[in-house]
This record gives C-alpha cells, structure tokens and sequence, in this order.
C-alpha cells in the first residue's frame, strides 16, 4: 500500500478548497505584505484569517500562506473598511478586561465564561505560565446587550450546578470554535478528517484509523497550533492540553464527525483513485 500526498500540495487554499488556475496566475502576497496592504498588525491580520474574514490562496511551495491581491481588494471594499475590521477582530485578554467590556465585575465574567456563555477566540500563556483567554471585543458586547440579565442578580440554577461541580467550559468552547472554523476552510474529505483527528487523544485516532497509510494521510494534512500557540516548551506544556478534547463526552463527539469524514474520505479515494492511500 502506498500513500499519495502530491494531491496536496495546495492544503490551505481559498474556502471550499477549489484553486483557480489561470494562464497568468495571479500574483500573491506573504502574510507580512498582506497585512501591510490591509494596515493591519500582526495579531490583527492573524485573527481576520483564523475568523475567515481574510481568505487565503494557494501556499507556496514552502508550505508558507499567500494571499492573492484580489481577496486584498475585497476586503478594502468592504463597507466601513479598515475601522470595522479592526472592530471584529479586536479582542481583550483576561476576565479584568472582559469584564470592563461587560460592565461587569471580573468574578461574574469568569462565572459566565466558566459556565460556557462566553467562547474564548485563542489565548496565550503569561510571564507566571498561566493560561490567558482571549475574548472578541465585538462578541462580548453582543452578548451584553442581548443578556443584560446575566450581567446583575443571583446566577442560574444551571450556572451554580455547574460551578459547584468545578466545571470550566473555556477550553471546549474554545475547542469548538477552532475546530469549526477550521472546518469551513475545506469542503475535502481528507482534510476534514485531519482536523478532526487533530483534537482527539492518541487512542481514539489508533482506534478510528487503524491503518497506518491513512494516519500518514492524517497527519500530513494536520492543521499546525493556532496562532498564538507558545513555542518555549514550559508555557507550550501549559496551553498543550488545550489542543485535544479532554471530557469523554467531547472526544465521543469528534470522534463520530472523524469516522463520518472517514467514511466520505474513504469513498472518494475508492471513486476516484486520486486522494488518500491507494
């Protein structure tokens, strides 16, 4: 059995997968240009392509994301441009911060993101290796207005259950809200069940993919970490437990999408002879 991945090469492409090819191809830009043309920083441009607002084209040879100027051009199109895409894509870090945005005290806004009202779009390991959660300016103000209620008075019986019990639903919002986002950016079969397979202990992989060509496939195509994610090892041991879905309950739900994507994966490969082993 022999693995095919030339079929790759072009992993990371526009939403949906598909790649325009032209007789003159279009002329793309490195994430530093990209950023420049759009007047955005670093961590800015960073969370407009984790949230979809900026697509990218096909990866260099390298393996290194490009951007083609076309998609540049629509989003300075866009109404409000650049104000409001600095706007959704700001965010703020910890519950002091969060919780000004709310109009709330901190403890509440940690109950309420505890609970799983509010999702947590990256975070980052401080100077003390503790975990830092970072939330959507934009989405904590939408909350705000839509549940004022939340924000005053005596907790939920679901919210005081929850934290008698100790929950913390941060890391598997934020789990859910990677893993979706990364999902829209390929309609391929194989790739999904990269991402899939991505966030699942090693057992549940060993279980689903018991052949070792399909888990080369696998991880291949494997989504690196998110931006942000810490690359000095001690704060990397802090955030590395985010990367994988914790609770049975959880992994039980990847794991049903990852043998559904399987499943699709597997019958395309049979169908055409073109992805995935062979």
């Amino acid at each position: 059995m022999k693995v095919e991945l030339g079929k790759y090469a072009s992993v990371g492409g526009a939403a949906g997968g598909a790649v325009r090819v032209d007789a003159r191809p279009e002329p793309l830009l490195d994430g530093v240009r990209a950023a420049a043309e759009l007047g955005l920083g670093r961590g800015e441009f960073a969370r407009a392509v984790q949230l979809g607002l900026v697509r990218r084209g096909p990866r260099a040879a390298g393996g290194a994301a490009r951007y083609s100027r076309a998609e540049l051009e629509r989003v300075k199109a866009e109404r409000g441009f650049p104000e409001a895409l600095r706007a959704r894509v700001e965010t703020v870090a910890g519950a002091d911060h969060g919780a000004r945005v709310l109009g709330t005290g901190p403890t509440r806004f940690t109950r309420l993101a505890r609970c799983g009202h509010l999702s947590p779009v990256g975070y980052r390991v401080n100077r003390y290796r503790a975990l830092v959660w970072l939330y959507l300016t934009a989405e904590l103000r939408e909350f705000a207005a839509r549940e004022p209620g939340r924000l005053s008075g005596p907790a939920s019986p679901e919210d005081r259950e929850l934290m008698a019990a100790g929950a913390d639903l941060r890391p598997r919002r934020w789990r859910e809200r990677h893993v979706g986002l990364l999902l829209r950016r390929t309609a391929d079969p194989w790739e999904r069940a990269a991402v899939l397979a991505s966030v699942l202990p090693e057992a549940e992989v060993l279980a689903a993919v018991p052949d070792p060509a399909e888990r080369i496939v696998l991880a291949a195509l494997a989504p690196p970490p998110p931006y942000g994610h810490p690359q000095v090892p001690a704060a990397a041991a802090v955030a590395g437990p985010l990367l994988v879905a914790q609770p049975p309950e959880e992994a039980g739900l990847y794991r049903a999408g990852l043998d559904l994507a399987l499943a699709g994966a597997r019958g395309q490969s049979n169908a055409t002879g073109e992805r995935g082993p062979t």
